[in-house]
């Protein structure tokens, strides 16, 4: 399948593509530790969704590059089809990079998601790129909150294990972690717990965020 974001927008094409994105889904490393690792997240301002990409040095956690795109949005906020709204500007924004992560960090769910395709495992399998979604609410499955930082209990849906309740920050609820593709469950946890640094969000989520933030910022106050 070479079209991800069709313009076809019927339930029925939508739930193929989801249902193939599942199938195509690895939920397992296929690779070594990440040189490079980044994060994505969206802003919207009047009819334009603003995506923007921070890449960092998995360790130092040092900016490495940024990059972002802006495009109409096209795609109503239907909950469990996120995709289709932000997914084309992710895809642009991530072509632009000229340092690609080994690993790319989604605004979003991966495999907790009612057909196991959220944005993450979404974007990951259009791009074949590792992903991770992280989150700060439950979409799909259920789980203890953990109440210790750094404290990390199992996200659940029918006995099987979809992804993280992660205790982040001391002043802040749980964290929701899943693998999107070509990444364990255990490396997900891992990996994020690798970039905390005293926040909610790990850093390259939490720079994507901010970065995007800005550009919204500018993009409002340029004539």
């Amino acid at each position: 399948m070479d079209d991800y974001f069709p313009s076809d927008r019927s339930r029925e094409t939508l739930l193929a593509i989801q249902r193939y994105v599942a199938e195509k889904a690895i939920i397992s490393d296929d690779s070594g530790e990440p040189g490079l690792i980044a994060g994505v997240d969206q802003a919207f301002l009047d009819d334009q969704i603003i995506s923007g990409i921070v890449v960092l040095k998995y360790g130092s956690l040092e900016v490495e590059e940024r990059a972002h795109s802006s495009l109409p949005v096209d795609f109503p906020y239907i909950p469990t089809f996120l995709s289709f709204r932000e997914g084309a500007a992710i895809v642009s924004a991530y072509k632009k990079l000229m340092k690609k992560p080994d690993i790319l960090m989604v605004d979003g769910v991966g495999i907790n998601h009612p057909r196991q395709a959220g944005i993450a495992t979404h974007i990951g399998v259009s791009l074949d790129v590792p992903t991770i979604g992280i989150t700060k609410k439950i979409l799909w499955g259920s789980g203890k909150e953990p109440a210790l930082v750094s404290e990390a209990s199992s996200l659940l849906y029918e006995g099987k294990k979809i992804g993280w309740l992660l205790k982040s920050s001391k002043r802040s609820r749980p964290i929701i972690i899943a693998p999107g593709h070509r990444v364990s469950l255990e490396s997900s946890l891992s990996i994020v717990k690798a970039c905390l640094r005293g926040h909610k969000l790990p850093e390259p989520a939490r720079l994507a965020h901010e970065y995007a933030s800005n550009l919204k910022k500018s993009m409002m106050f340029t004539p």
